[in-house]
């Protein structure tokens, strides 16, 4: 079963942020969602229109899955996204599915990655 959640999570995430968030909602979400950014209003119709606007206003941006990791009825997403002009940041995505696996509650925090390092290592 925690495949098959790290799936729906990243097939989630990836199908909202390349600009399809209505069928990602479809899909993958139950009848509730908790939203737990401030940018993002609660429920799915603000989740739709934060990713639709992100996807007009930033079309090229880039998603990388880096690392996917369950716990139960959680998961977490370790990603890497490019914006236009290189602009580039590491997110930690949570999400929580309910008892017949979909997604009904998310967090997140997210980290521009610096231009310089005190360490050789990356941040993914």
């Amino acid at each position: 079963m925690s495949q098959d959640l790290k799936e729906k999570a990243i097939a989630f995430y990836k199908t909202a942020y390349l600009g399809n968030p209505k069928k990602a909602v479809e899909l993958y979400v139950g009848e509730e969602y908790i939203q737990h950014n401030p940018d993002v209003k609660n429920g799915t119709e603000g989740f739709i229109a934060y990713f639709e606007r992100m996807q007009t206003e930033y079309p090229d941006k880039t998603i990388e899955f880096v690392r996917a990791i369950t716990e139960g009825n959680l998961v977490a997403l370790h990603t890497h996204q490019i914006w236009p002009g290189n602009d580039q940041y590491i997110t930690m995505d949570f999400f929580r599915f309910n008892a017949v696996g979909k997604i009904v509650e998310h967090w997140d925090t997210i980290q521009q990655i610096p231009k310089t390092s005190k360490n050789p290592n990356t941040m993914y």
